[in-house]
């Protein structure tokens, strides 16, 4: 268990990026949305068949240049078992394409319902003796917040099946100082403990880029944070949200990575996703425009940070 496999695709394609699979039906092109309405309605069932056929095209068109995607597990919910089954889908076509795949759930509870999630987001659950996989992604971001119980039973799985996780430590919304940032009796924040006890809890799941299986959510907004997080914890990856969309940049997340230019992967979602919105191209240029606009942010981060080592 670690993030060596994600690292190494990071590396190899020389983008510390992940793309977000966050689609809205204002998001997809019309001609999307009617093919899929003519065959199933306006129905749920129609909303969610263009919301794959959406998330195909994007990772068709960024699955050589962007080492991952991150569906946010809400946006599927919101269309019921037929959103959710996209969800399942566009993990399996992602994964097939080679890209690595972090769940957006943020997840929180203890004990067996916390195993439950494990099982369901990252291993695999035991029908009769047949061990089967429900979503099968490669990590998954989970609230760390209810302590060592909430995280201990993803541990288990994750070791077994090579998954990851990445903690809540610093998120990038603006109210996230009316807790993470209060100074507890020992002088530090929350936010600073949270990401020590992300240190602890990776600390005997270290590969061999040094960094654990047990990464941390800090935002692109909060760069001053960021860097100090990066400098106190060593071997603690870094998923950062906040760029375009939320107005963080490439100044702001350089902090985030370490001397070799590695350490945290970027997410943008809005900005891949509505690109073709914002050029004003053809909507049936609308994977291409995520594509060019993935290579700029690459382009872009690769500019401050260097050459990933």
């Amino acid at each position: 268990m670690s993030f060596d496999r994600l690292i190494n695709n990071i590396k190899q394609k020389q983008n510390p990026t992940v793309a977000g699979l966050d689609p809205k039906l204002d998001y997809i092109p019309g001609y999307i949305k009617e093919n899929s309405y003519a065959n199933f309605g306006k129905t749920l069932e129609g909303a969610a068949e263009a919301l794959f056929e959406f998330n195909k095209g994007l990772i068709d068109a960024l699955c050589d240049i962007v080492p991952a995607v991150k569906p946010q597990a809400a946006y599927y919910e919101m269309y019921g078992w037929q959103g959710v089954r996209i969800l399942e889908r566009t993990i399996s076509y992602a994964k097939q394409k080679g890209m690595f795949v972090i769940t957006d759930g943020k997840r929180n509870d203890i004990g067996t319902t916390m195993e439950a999630y494990a099982k369901a987001h990252l291993g695999t659950t035991d029908i009769e003796g047949q061990d089967i996989s429900a979503f099968g992604a490669d990590a998954l971001t989970v609230n760390g917040y209810l302590g060592t119980d909430g995280i201990k039973p993803l541990l288990e799985i994750c070791q077994k099946d090579d998954k990851g996780i990445f903690v809540l430590v610093k998120t990038s919304n603006p109210s996230s100082g009316e807790l993470q940032d209060r100074t507890l009796d020992d002088g530090l924040t929350v936010y600073r403990t949270m990401g020590n006890m992300c240190e602890s809890w990776g600390a005997q799941t270290t590969g061999e880029t040094d960094y654990s299986g047990v990464g941390a959510v800090v935002g692109a907004t909060y760069p001053e944070q960021l860097g100090e997080l990066r400098k106190t914890l060593p071997h603690t990856f870094f998923l950062v949200p906040g760029y375009g969309a939320q107005g963080g940049g490439a100044k702001d997340v350089a902090p985030a990575f370490d001397e070799n230019g590695s350490g945290a992967i970027i997410n943008s979602s809005r900005g891949i996703m509505c690109a073709w919105k914002k050029e004003g191209c053809d909507p049936t240029d609308y994977a291409q425009a995520a594509r060019r606009e993935a290579i700029r942010m690459r382009d872009e981060i690769i500019s401050f940070i260097g050459e990933i080592r």
